[in-house]
């Protein structure tokens, strides 16, 4: 009994929409599908009546009549759907596009992987080089500054670890042997 209280109190298209699914054989379903249906087919009728108002307007007529409704679901028949090509074009087509070799496979079974150096989950390590400070500072003399006016390679990489504080270098590890 509720099933009938339910489709009383429907508005009528929208128990049109329900006896259209339940004949096609359509018994579970969310109720917004009923809702989409309608939508649809609210559209689908505005669409065709402005069509058949634009031809009526154009013929000079005061108002719609049954030629320019035809008329505007044929337009929209026309351009809105098409019929596949017949079986025998598919067929030859499909012939024609068989002919052709499909490439011969390079690679062995399985799936093939890039690179191991194009790969994300390749080791990469990047690795920060602590700056060593002294503990006390030495102080020199005028004497000792005018002595170095030429400083060699360690006296160079200490000024420039005490300019650049933090130093970062990266490596690539080796590539491990698979078992």
């Amino acid at each position: 009994m509720g099933d009938k209280d339910e489709d009383m109190a429907m508005p009528r298209d929208a128990r049109i929409v329900k006896s259209l699914l339940k004949s096609m054989g359509v018994e579970d379903y969310e109720p917004r599908v009923i809702h989409k249906f309608l939508e649809l087919w609210y559209r689908y009728v505005v669409d065709v009546l402005t069509d058949a108002q634009v031809y009526s307007e154009h013929a000079a007529k005061p108002a719609i009549d049954c030629d320019d409704v035809k008329l505007a679901i044929q337009s929209k028949v026309n351009f809105s759907f098409s019929q596949p090509p017949p079986r025998e074009v598919l067929l030859e087509l499909a012939q024609n596009r068989n002919k052709i070799p499909l490439p011969k496979s390079i690679a062995g079974p399985g799936v093939p992987l890039p690179p191991d150096q194009d790969t994300l989950i390749s080791p990469n390590y990047q690795l920060v080089i602590p700056n060593k400070r002294p503990a006390e500072p030495m102080e020199e003399t005028e004497d000792e500054e005018a002595a170095n006016t030429n400083p060699s390679q360690e006296d160079k990489m200490d000024m420039q670890m005490q300019q650049n504080p933090h130093q970062r270098v990266s490596f690539p590890l080796p590539k491990r042997q698979k078992d």
